[in-house]
């Protein structure tokens, strides 16, 4: 079984508490023996997959795979070519320097309803929508990786894995993949 949730923001992606005031995946009435393959922050929103087969987790997210995934984020202003430029490279975060990776910002910006809570407004500082396409993903990578080169993500969302987008799937809301949709997720 493959399951697709488009986890909402202050949901934690496993099924038990942490002591925090977030949400775990147990609210959602997953079917029984599933486990979500990866995870997304607490404060991070999209497509998150789970299954009940084993050995999906190394398949989709070792880094060796070179399994795309695709995030939207909002940061504070509008990316300069050059830091986006650094962004594709690689960059470093402490020790460790991501792969390279595909940057883009998002033509037109996409018409995304607000999170609740809302992100911080700043009324001086525009926002800009850029979409990143990662083959890894390290702890906060994507915020940390744009907050590196000036541009703070304020929203971030996960939007497809392999060829499988999140689609029109409501925030809360879940549902088994068809054979076909299963094999947009492999696809590399």
């Amino acid at each position: 079984m493959l399951i697709a949730f488009h986890k909402p923001y202050g949901v934690l992606s496993q099924f038990t508490p942490d002591g925090s005031q977030n949400k775990t995946l147990a609210e959602f009435n997953f079917p029984k023996g599933v486990y979500p393959l990866g995870r997304l922050d607490a404060d991070s929103e999209g497509l998150l997959l789970l299954s009940d087969e084993a050995g999906l987790n190394t398949k989709l997210l070792a880094p060796e795979a070179k399994h795309k995934r695709t995030y939207w984020a909002q940061v504070e202003r509008t990316p300069t070519e050059e830091a986006l430029l650094k962004l594709q490279k690689g960059i470093y975060i402490n020790d460790f320097k991501t792969l390279p990776c595909q940057v883009w910002i998002l033509h037109p910006q996409p018409q995304i309803p607000e999170r609740n809570p809302p992100v911080r407004f700043r009324k001086n500082i525009e926002t800009c929508w850029i979409a990143l396409e990662l083959v890894e993903g390290k702890n906060r990578q994507v915020r940390k990786m744009t907050a590196s080169v000036g541009y703070p993500t304020l929203r971030l969302l996960r939007v497809k894995v392999g060829a499988f987008e999140l689609g029109v799937l409501k925030e809360g809301e879940w549902r088994d993949l068809s054979d076909a949709e299963r094999k947009m997720v492999f696809k590399k």
